[in-house]
């Protein structure tokens, strides 16, 4: 079985989090998606989510995100039963946030304030999401290659 979910899209609301009658952090937030096409209309759509991190992960979320920010959400899709104040039953689908990264640049964000890093901060205090190559790039081996390698009086490389 398998039940993996990965979404792109900003934040309509600053998080909320609270904690649980245990202490534990559960931060809730909303995304819009864009859609990959317009309407008949010529409008741009967007699908609205519901995600639930929980612990370090929602922590995270309500330190760095704010309304407006771009965020890259990894987890599951997750449907609930519950009742009402009035009693009537209830279903809710939602996200469960694994990971939750940055999906904009530091300079491209709306607001809100960012960890250190290179524009991307790590999954709930974890690994970066990506950075800068730890080492630099060994030399092609030049035995047998049909490559010769490009010096700068060549010109200008073409990318």
């Amino acid at each position: 079985m398998l039940n993996r979910i990965i979404l792109m899209g900003r934040l309509v609301r600053d998080p909320e989090l609270r904690r649980t009658q245990s202490g534990t952090a559960v931060t809730s937030i909303r995304i819009a998606v864009d859609r990959d096409f317009k309407s008949q209309s010529g409008e741009k759509q967007a699908d609205f989510f519901d995600v639930v991190a929980w612990r370090a992960t929602a922590e995270f979320v309500a330190k760095y995100f704010t309304k407006g920010r771009m965020a890259v959400v990894e987890g599951r899709l997750q449907t609930r039963e519950w009742t009402d104040r009035e009693g009537g039953k209830r279903v809710s689908t939602e996200i469960v946030a694994d990971n939750v990264y940055f999906g904009d640049s530091k300079s491209g964000a709306q607001g809100g304030d960012f960890a250190p890093g290179y524009g991307q901060a790590p999954a709930y205090g974890g690994t970066p999401a990506y950075g800068a190559p730890s080492g630099g790039y060994a030399p092609a081996p030049s035995s047998g290659s049909d490559f010769a390698e490009i010096g700068e009086e060549d010109g200008e490389l073409p990318f």
